[in-house]
């Protein structure tokens, strides 16, 4: 019986999957990076690298009120988005915003405002 949950299991995982391949690699691209932008540590973070315009190794822990491990789990998510880059530099990793995603996410935003404004719905 043990065994037949399992199998029950892995296939309501595997009927519950987001499908991704089922959309473009634009539309997964946009959804991947607004969704790291879900949470307003990351958000306090872009708008910390957008202030100081540089790359910075260890000064966004001093900007947020989060202990080093969280804000450099929250750095692997925006990285992993493509958000940020990051380049290694002596024994730390220096980060900045990556201005292709940022352009990617603005092109997107456009269109999305261009396209309300000329709506006329409710």
């Amino acid at each position: 019986m043990f065994i037949f949950i399992v199998i029950l299991q892995s296939e309501y995982i595997k009927m519950g999957a987001t499908k991704t391949e089922h959309f473009t690699d634009k539309q997964n691209d946009i959804a991947t990076m607004t969704k790291a932008l879900g949470h307003p540590a990351r958000i306090a973070i872009m708008e910390y690298l957008m202030k100081v315009d540089t790359c910075i190794c260890g000064d966004i822990v001093n900007e947020l009120p989060l202990a080093q491990p969280t804000v450099s789990q929250h750095l692997k998510e925006l990285k992993n988005a493509g958000l940020i880059k990051g380049s290694i530099e002596g024994n730390t990793i220096c980060y900045c915003i990556d201005e292709k995603a940022l352009k990617k996410l603005q092109n997107y935003f456009t269109k999305v405002s261009d396209k309300l404004e000329k709506n006329k719905c409710c």
